[in-house]
């Protein structure tokens, strides 16, 4: 697929970005900032209610035939296109006023995602993808390292307990073990980080559709793999591994020791 055919939905996608940021950053260590616990015990801030109803009517005024799944306000519409946006990605981080947080669009058609973009303002990054025109940081083309073995790579987790609660803490144990260096930066960034070949291998546990779309096509843009942990190229899963793709086979036998060679 060309990415001239998607040229006018990443502009979009970036105009979506600028007003999230603009909300975001005005928010940000605010300490009047409005905070509710959800019912699986996660913060959501009155900054990230504002930011998605401001990205939702902004595609409806632009794409009013395409469908919108966010993570505050659910699904709306039914069309073949259909936007992913997570308004803040890394809210337990923004309400401590930590700055590694992100909003999160994406736009996918026929399970795929073709545009992507992660804006990051406190971080002074924005990284964006579309399906065939590479990745980028900044207007900066970016790819993925090329480090082979698993003893020389910096893997990227997000919280180390997530494995357990899924019954994967063994699998867990055996990659780290292996690896040279573990990190936990966590959330979007540990798969942004793939993209640009600082971190070779990201792996998360538990993430919902919202939280992966925008970063698959950015980090299969930039050269590298993201699949789930069955090794299935897909944002839906459940959970995630991005590499840079020489050493995505070795971490899926970890975490499928009985089904892959």
């Amino acid at each position: 697929m060309s990415s001239s055919s998607h040229r006018e939905d990443l502009d979009i996608a970036l105009e979506m970005a600028d007003a999230a940021d603009a909300i975001t950053s005005s928010f940000f260590k605010d300490q009047n900032l409005m905070i509710e616990t959800k019912p699986d015990m996660t913060p959501v801030s009155e900054a990230d209610r504002s930011v998605e109803r401001a990205l939702r009517g902004l595609l409806f005024a632009r794409r009013p035939a395409d469908s919108i799944t966010g993570e505050e306000y659910g699904t709306e519409g039914e069309g073949v296109r259909q936007w992913f946006i997570d308004p803040i990605d890394g809210t337990k981080n923004y309400v401590r006023g930590i700055p590694v947080f992100a909003t999160l669009i994406s736009l996918v058609i026929d399970h795929s995602p073709v545009v992507g973009v992660v804006s990051a303002p406190a971080l002074s990054r924005r990284w964006h993808a579309v399906s065939g025109g590479g990745a980028y940081l900044n207007g900066r083309r970016i790819g993925v390292s090329s480090v082979s073995n698993l003893t020389d790579a910096q893997l990227s987790i997000g919280d180390v307990r997530s494995f357990d609660n899924v019954g994967l803490s063994g699998e867990y144990d055996r990659l780290e073990s292996q690896v040279w260096r573990v990190r936990g930066f966590g959330d979007f960034w540990s798969h942004m980080l793939v993209a640009e070949g600082a971190v070779d291998i990201a792996v998360e546990a538990i993430v919902a559709p919202w939280d992966l779309a925008a970063l698959q096509v950015i980090v299969q843009e930039a050269g590298g793999r993201f699949t789930d942990f069955q090794g299935r190229s897909r944002f839906d899963g459940g959970n995630a591994v991005s590499s840079n793709g020489v050493l995505h086979d070795e971490v899926l036998r970890l975490f499928n020791p009985d089904q892959l060679n």
